[in-house]
């Protein structure tokens, strides 16, 4: 079984519970996962069963859950003896990776693929688990359908590049086309805005980029860097 350090403290009726108290960073951990967990389930869909585990307190230790229909549980349920399962091994064995992904059932037989991750807090120590769960029964029509867009005009257009220059240069060209064709903007300031789209994407976050901007706008890098220390300056940031 599980061997970890836990204080008993008595519930209001008396009874004792068994607590494992996490520190402000490590609920932090925690609470950042349930974020996490709304994009997987809405990029995966509602076949998938997706939990967020606590160690916290084994009594409650679902604190996020999408689609869970599936099992039948909610916020608030107890883990299961699967999980302290998962767990013990995950915490036990280094040789093992991060995750471990099994078959198993749910309360009425059905068949599901599910996979064990385990978040890790302070000095590696295990302090929630992401579980999720998929629904083998699950029509391929209704996986298929899920997964396909009924609109194609919803793709989103996104450029791969082998190297951060030709990002750099495709962001450039884009703010570049922007500006010129916006006759509220002056000629005389087309490169300070073009140099604030880029900031705002963060494309100066990139290495070189100053450079290669000023390069291509025939600017001084002092000129872009002034720039940039203005737009911080106007938006309460630090030089």
């Amino acid at each position: 079984m599980v061997i970890i350090k836990r204080e008993l403290e008595r519930n209001g009726n008396g009874k004792y519970e068994i607590y494992y108290h996490f520190n402000f960073g490590e609920q932090l951990i925690l609470e950042s996962y349930k974020s996490t967990i709304d994009g997987l389930a809405a990029y995966l869909g509602s076949s998938y069963e997706i939990i967020l585990h606590t160690l916290e307190s084994f009594d409650h230790s679902v604190i996020k859950i999408v689609n869970g229909f599936h099992t039948g549980r909610e916020e608030g349920a107890p883990i299961t003896d699967l999980a302290l399962d998962m767990y013990d091994k995950l915490d036990k064995d280094p040789s093992v990776p991060n995750y471990y992904t099994y078959f198993t059932k749910n309360k009425l037989g059905e068949p599901l693929k599910s996979t064990t991750i385990a978040i890790r807090g302070n000095n590696n120590r295990i302090i929630g688990l992401l579980c999720i769960n998929l629904y083998l029964g699950t029509p391929l029509i209704h996986f298929f359908n899920e997964l396909t867009p009924q609109d194609t005009s919803i793709f989103a257009q996104e450029n791969f590049t082998e190297n951060s220059p030709a990002t750099i240069y495709q962001e450039l060209a884009a703010a570049k086309e922007h500006v010129f064709n916006d006759e509220s903007i002056l000629p005389s300031s087309r490169n300070k805005e073009i140099i604030r789209i880029l900031q705002k994407k963060h494309v100066f976050e990139i290495k070189n980029s100053v450079e290669l901007v000023a390069n291509e706008l025939e600017l001084s890098i002092n000129t872009v860097y002034f720039h940039l220390r203005n737009f911080a300056k106007q938006n309460g940031g630090i030089e």
